[in-house]
């Protein structure tokens, strides 16, 4: 079984494609035993949809991303509304061309690029949440997140040249997530921002960007805040926007295509969107939201 709108593309025979909501066990997937593996084919959220899918109904899961969008392509994870993760399994498999990869809209590897990049803010959100709450902490699990986010980092002006330095870096992600039993090594702060984001689009109706866009934009404010509260890595965030700029993907606001409104109301929104604790915890972010925002640069 196939998934996404691109299929065609890529196979000349289609078992079947996966649309809407996929919340809920396939009745026909009792009646007809003639397969027990689903392929996600596609972007973020066509592997996403596909994950559910087989975890629904008990089938094997191999994900054939056409695009380095987001560190999903091989996590036991999927995002659904609401900002919720939820689990799933790993894949049984990852079958990554990079040609059709390197092949995909720009805009959608460097959503990627910013997924890659937000493991900086996830991991020290983590430390952060060890340190104060007692929570687990997996160190071989952080290394691995944080290593895919310098490697990536190191080499913003080749990604283009090379995707095959993203691709390895998104897997990474997804197998830190995998050992860690948890989403933490890859999302803090900045994916509940982006989540944020992804809510008030839809009391609102305005256009969100890209997944990895929003939390590449989220990375800034959370290395910002993190900058304020350790008194380390000075100008970290100033780096990661540089790095963001090197591949085009957005650094403020009005690149994200967002108004100063509703990015100051995300950010206020955004330490509720899950009990989860990170640097949002450490200041007033419903007071202190648009000073924020200018301080490091998200809006003017």
């Amino acid at each position: 079984m196939f998934s996404g709108n691109f299929t065609k593309k890529f196979a000349d025979i289609i078992c079947g494609e996966i649309k809407g909501e996929v919340v809920s066990p396939d009745k026909e997937i009792s009646k007809n035993k003639n397969f027990g593996f689903v392929c996600g084919v596609g972007g973020g959220s066509t592997i996403d949809k596909a994950k559910i899918y087989a975890f629904n109904n008990k089938l094997l899961f191999i994900s054939i991303p056409t695009a380095a969008s987001h560190d999903g392509i091989a996590s036991p994870y999927a995002s659904v509304r609401g900002g919720v993760s939820v689990k799933t399994n790993s894949p049984l498999a990852v079958i990554a061309d990079t040609k059709i990869i390197s092949d995909a809209p720009k805009n959608l590897t460097a959503s990627g690029f910013g997924d890659a990049i937000s493991n900086f803010t996830a991991v020290l959100d983590w430390k952060l949440a060890r340190d104060e709450k007692n929570e687990y902490f997996g160190d071989y699990a952080a290394s691995l997140s944080n290593m895919s986010a310098e490697i990536v980092m190191q080499n913003s002006k080749k990604i283009f040249s090379d995707i095959s330095i993203l691709v390895e870096a998104l897997l990474s992600s997804s197998v830190a997530m995998a050992i860690a039993g948890s989403s933490r090594p890859a999302s803090g702060s900045e994916h509940l921002f982006s989540h944020a984001i992804d809510t008030l689009s839809e009391k609102y109706k305005f256009k969100r960007a890209l997944h990895g866009e929003q939390c590449g934009v989220g990375t800034i404010i959370s290395a910002y805040l993190h900058e304020i509260y350790s008194h380390k890595n000075k100008g970290g965030w100033k780096k990661i926007k540089e790095a963001l700029k090197d591949v085009g993907a957005p650094t403020n606001a009005y690149e994200l295509g967002i108004t100063r409104k509703h990015i100051i109301e995300a950010l206020k929104f955004a330490p509720k969107v899950r009990d989860r604790w990170t640097i949002f915890n450490k200041f007033n972010i419903e007071e202190d939201a648009e000073k924020i925002l200018e301080g490091c640069e998200v809006i003017e």
